[in-house]
């Protein structure tokens, strides 16, 4: 099988005692798989981040705070 067919093929499952352990798949797959799980863990952040109330300070108060340090 060339670079290209290899590309192009379908995940391959590794079986131990008749159970699937590992797959093998291509690069490009792989990294688009991890794309969409980065892509929905931001999202789930998002949403998280939606639902807190938002407390704001005045400006001369946080200045304050960081002069302070």
């Amino acid at each position: 099988m060339g670079m290209k067919a290899a590309a192009l093929a379908e995940p391959e499952i590794i079986t131990k005692n008749g159970k699937p352990v590992s797959v093998i798949l291509p690069i490009k797959k792989y990294q688009e798989m991890i794309e969409r799980l980065e892509d929905a863990e931001d999202v789930a952040w998002l949403k998280r981040a939606r639902r807190k109330k938002l407390h704001f300070r005045p400006l001369e108060e946080v200045l304050a705070d960081v002069l302070q340090r």
